[in-house]
């Protein structure tokens, strides 16, 4: 994963933070970094290599980090699959510019 990269949001996992389609600005963190509760984040699973997802870090746990979406009734997340890894930390929403809405990536 580079440096900073632009990440695209699928399905409905963080409304009402963030919305499908939504674009985003990622940095890549070292794998032993502490990544602040309630920053979104990418991350991925050990038994999900291929899946990259954009979940909130909840809370540091044996194994990486307790992540969740949003949207509880739309998303796959730790209380899906367990401890993910946190490959980067969501910078900022670049599109849509500008803001179609007034949220934030706070809860």
């Amino acid at each position: 994963m580079p440096l900073l990269s632009l990440v695209t949001v699928r399905g409905p996992s963080m409304v009402p933070a963030l919305r499908h389609g939504d674009r985003l600005l990622a940095a890549r963190i070292r794998p032993a970094s502490r990544v602040r509760a309630e920053a979104v984040v990418l991350v991925s699973w050990a038994g999900r290599p291929e899946l990259l997802a954009v979940k909130r870090a909840v809370r540091p746990v044996l194994g990486g980090y307790w992540v969740e979406g949003d949207n509880p009734y739309g998303s796959d997340d730790s209380r899906s699959y367990g401890a993910a890894t946190v490959r980067a930390v969501v910078l900022c929403r670049c599109w849509p510019w500008p803001p179609r809405r007034l949220a934030t990536l706070r809860r």
